[in-house]
């Protein structure tokens, strides 16, 4: 432990916990039916930091590494409760099936626990997601009416469940972009706005403040705005609640934040980098429409314009033709492929090509994050941490940052600061990769 460092008091995770998405689409379905499947004995939970990463703790000499769900206080996987919102009334069960993400013989075996979970009514606007529509959706007169609506959800289903806590995290599908108006621009002017049904409020802001009110930590898995308007920031810390987001980085995006820095760190230049994406899932149908791609091509867009600083360095990154693109394509279902053409340039200026065809699945990488998110967004709020949750950015595609801050990309930065995190939790040397004092220059003790 650090002499400056002083000890964190972290409650212990008693008591059952409630993981409650708005969506019980393909992510959540896949994301529940892998922990039950995981629970059984049925599968591991490959994909997951907080079930199968490892942290290393003092020097490298020491060898000393601990698992993480070993060294903080996580809650246990038995004592997870499912729920959530959905404008489609099917169980879990029966959603994981339209899904197909999943094989038939895996959902069959899952079929009791998931067929316990059935869906409350969503509050959901046409107006934000205009592909699709269900009948599952709540009435009311007002947006403050919707949002008291949801908090009932939320204090019923704890009740109802034997739950002494929750997480929320955004499962739902992308709505169309909204960047924030005055409305947004403080606590009491958004709650006038739910109160007069401001037309510039979107479902996710409303979920957002219902759990904020109740006091459950909220991430957000979409591109949506809304954890990023500074009126639910100023709520979240009124209310001592963490925060975080935006858009869970799953396939192309992942791949940028591990080649791009690399790249950059290795000062080769860009001159393009072309990203294309074919998707026939339900989020494939919403991204169709141009206003729900809008918030998706900003939150894609925007990780090389932040690791490609043209004004640090002009001669390498001032012109790059950066374009991103995803297409609506029914018969690929939730296999997702993602090509990406990069034209680099090296020594003298010579050009050079770098071509990436992921055929990845969508629900399969962002599962393993929603679980992974909702664990430590119940650790961070069991550790008495509020408002904005940056160590969390290793999730996201645009991390949340507090107001002039720039956000991180890269991701093995990301990691840094996340193990940093849950060492400084727990008491343990933050380590700063110096290795200087391995050569007899004593910079540390933590090399």
């Amino acid at each position: 432990m650090s002499p400056n460092q002083k000890p964190l008091t972290i409650a212990p995770a008693t008591g059952k916990l409630a993981i409650l998405t708005p969506g019980l689409g393909a992510v959540a379905t896949t994301f529940i039916a892998g922990v039950e499947a995981v629970k059984r004995g049925m599968a591991k939970p490959i994909g997951s930091y907080t079930q199968m990463g490892q942290i290393r703790l003092g020097k490298r000499s020491e060898k000393r590494m601990k698992k993480v769900n070993e060294l903080v206080p996580l809650a246990n996987l038995n004592d997870v409760v499912f729920g959530g919102w959905d404008i489609f009334s099917e169980n879990a069960y029966e959603a994981a099936k339209h899904a197909q993400v999943l094989d038939k013989d895996t959902i069959e075996a899952l079929k009791e626990p998931l067929s316990k979970i059935k869906p409350m009514s969503a509050v959901f606007d046409k107006n934000f997601i205009k592909r699709i529509d269900g009948p599952n959706v709540k009435t009311g007169k007002t947006k403050m009416d919707l949002a008291e609506q949801l908090r009932a959800d939320i204090r019923n289903f704890l009740k109802d469940n034997g739950c002494n806590r929750a997480v929320m995290v955004w499962c739902a599908s992308t709505e169309v972009y909204t960047p924030p108006t005055p409305v947004q621009a403080t606590l009491k002017s958004f709650e006038e706005g739910l109160r007069n049904n401001d037309p510039s409020i979107p479902p996710s802001q409303i979920y957002t403040y219902a759990a904020l009110k109740e006091r459950v930590p909220y991430a957000n898995g979409s591109p949506n705005i809304s954890v990023e308007v500074a009126a639910l920031q100023e709520l979240a810390l009124e209310m001592a609640t963490p925060i975080c987001g935006s858009d869970f980085k799953t396939g192309q995006t992942l791949l940028k934040t591990v080649i791009a820095p690399g790249l950059r760190n290795r000062q080769l230049g860009v001159a393009g980098w072309y990203s294309t994406n074919i998707l026939g899932n339900r989020d494939g149908e919403v991204l169709d429409d141009p206003g729900s791609f809008k918030s998706k091509e900003v939150s894609k867009s925007g990780v090389l314009s932040d690791i490609f600083s043209a004004e640090q360095y002009p001669d390498l990154y001032s012109d790059i033709h950066h374009v991103v693109r995803i297409n609506y394509y029914p018969p690929r279902g939730d296999n997702k492929e993602g090509w990406d053409n990069i034209d680099i340039f090296g020594w003298m200026g010579y050009p050079m090509q770098i071509k990436v065809n992921f055929l990845c699945r969508d629900s399969i990488l962002a599962a393993p994050i929603v679980l992974d998110l909702a664990l430590f967004m119940d650790l961070a709020s069991r550790a008495g941490m509020r408002g904005i949750q940056e160590w969390l950015s290793f999730y996201f595609k645009a991390p949340v940052v507090k107001q002039g801050l720039s956000p991180e990309h890269d991701l093995s930065v990301q990691l840094i600061k996340l193990e940093n995190t849950l060492r400084f939790f727990t008491n343990e040397e933050l380590i700063n990769h110096l290795g200087l004092t391995h050569y007899g220059v004593d910079e540390g003790e933590n090399a």
